[in-house]
């Protein structure tokens, strides 16, 4: 692959809405297992406050000890939790994970999800999003609050950590203020993996604001272009690289019931990353026990054939898959950091 820009594979492992058969969770991991045999870049795990059975960040920290080497990026709803318990939250999963762990950033617009907590009514969908940005810019702050170098664990003094090298954030947001430090020391990958999705015009601004890998669904390779044209854009226009955005199609499928199945969906995947629409594919299987085992041995077998994906993993975490750097500390002296 060398020379070639890299294509990413991406898979969900619990759809919403659920589709109607019981799934244990040595079922969840079996399937996890499949998509690191066949070397996806990461799996997702959707939720939402409406939504019945296990919070996902749990069963992917559950997972974690069962792989080695997927990414595992759970949803998270910022909207009526708090900004400082989801970003130790995430942090938790890095650390368990050993530098696999992502969030996908999600919002709750519903009021029967509001009254579930009965602190105030949903906000407009602008306002959510804006509330959410604020909170993936406060996690970045609080996981960059302690130095890598803050843990110093001497017995002979009983001191454990430098306390130099713990910072207070002074957040103050439109509907939240954090001071800090974390309780968590900084994750592995430094600042956990951001993804959003960013099909709806609302999430496009925090997208292209915070995250690392941007999620979109589009009906012909030129909308997608267009779409992470646009994303790459407003990426710069806010002082980012847009080289550092990842931006994968979501596919909804049923690969039993799609005209050519498998192949025709790395045909796709390679047609529409050849020409520079997208960098990659995330699958969201009708049905996952049918359908994610497939995708992971037929469609990225025929890309791997093709020469277009990776025969074995480099590097150790989810940052090291998708060719991105780990971020230096914002409080760190500079060149402290790799």
């Amino acid at each position: 692959m060398t020379g070639v820009r890299p294509l990413h594979l991406a898979a969900e492992l619990a759809p919403a809405p659920p589709d109607g058969g019981s799934r244990t969770l040595a079922d969840t991991v079996a399937l996890a297992r499949l998509a690191e045999d066949a070397g996806l870049d990461f799996l997702t795990h959707d939720d939402s406050f409406a939504r019945p059975g296990l919070d996902a960040l749990a069963v992917l920290a559950r997972i974690a000890p069962e792989t080695r080497s997927v990414g595992l990026v759970p949803t998270v709803t910022t909207t009526h939790t708090e900004p400082f318990h989801v970003q130790a939250a995430v942090a938790t999963l890095d650390w368990v994970s050993r530098g696999r762990a992502g969030w996908r950033i999600a919002v709750s617009p519903g009021e029967a999800e509001a009254r579930l907590f009965g602190r105030r009514p949903a906000p407009p969908t602008a306002a959510l999003w804006q509330e959410a940005s604020e909170t993936a810019e406060v996690s970045r702050l609080l996981w960059d609050s302690w130095e890598d170098d803050a843990e110093i664990r001497d017995v002979a003094t009983g001191r454990f950590i430098d306390r130099r090298k713990l910072h207070h954030v002074g957040f103050e947001g439109a509907t939240f203020s954090v001071k800090g430090p974390s309780i968590v020391p900084r994750p592995p990958q430094g600042n956990p993996v951001v993804v959003v999705d960013a099909t709806r015009p609302a999430a496009r601004e925090t997208a292209a604001r915070h995250a690392d890998v941007a999620l979109i669904r589009a009906s012909s390779p030129e909308e997608a272009a267009a779409l992470r044209a646009e994303l790459h854009r407003s990426a710069r226009a806010h002082g980012r690289d847009p080289g550092l955005l990842r931006v994968l199609l979501t596919v909804t499928a049923d690969l039993d019931a799609h005209p050519g199945g498998p192949a025709a969906l790395a045909r796709q995947a390679a047609d529409w990353h050849g020409g520079g629409a997208v960098d990659g594919l995330h699958l969201v299987p009708a049905v996952p026990g049918r359908d994610l085992p497939r995708f992971a041995a037929e469609t990225a077998g025929a890309l791997r054939d093709r020469g277009l994906f990776r025969t074995a993993y480099e590097g150790t975490t989810l940052r090291d898959r998708l060719g991105l750097p780990r971020p230096a500390s914002q409080y760190a002296p500079k060149g402290a950091d790799a």
